[in-house]
């Protein structure tokens, strides 16, 4: 009766490791996901920015600065998760260069404008979101 008791312990102790183990691989893919999500938000700010600036017209000066603000807040946010976070964005900027097709900044506004607003306007809630997907 004893050894039953010790190998059940055991077993529900085995038991735990392996949904702990689990659990952690679950959040470090919700994690994963969440900062591609913050390193494209980054990234298109960024180009933004740049496209902005580019334009020379002190009018969209207040855009410009927008979207250079919007675009280190999501850099701060993706850092707290990859400590290679700059190098990331700016792989993921050539990245987004090419993938437009000559289109410029109205294919890229067109796919990251809305989700990119989303995400920063309650990064708990879409972090919650992927953790909930990966589980």
């Amino acid at each position: 009766m004893k050894l039953i008791k010790h190998w059940l312990v055991a077993g529900a102790l085995l038991t735990t490791a392996n949904l702990l183990t689990t659990a952690n691989a679950l959040a470090g893919e919700a994690e994963s996901a969440f900062t591609a999500e913050l390193q494209q938000c980054a990234a298109y700010y960024d180009l933004g920015a740049q496209m902005v600036a580019a334009m020379n017209a002190p009018q969209m000066a207040a855009v410009g600065d927008r979207l250079k603000q919007q675009g280190k807040q999501a850099a701060e946010l993706a850092a707290k998760y990859d400590s290679n976070n700059a190098a990331t964005i700016e792989k993921t900027k050539e990245q987004m260069m090419a993938s437009t097709g000559g289109q410029g900044m109205g294919a890229l506004m067109r796919q990251f404008k809305e989700p990119c607003q989303q995400l920063l306007s309650d990064p708990q809630a879409r972090l919650n979101y992927w953790i909930m997907a990966k589980m």
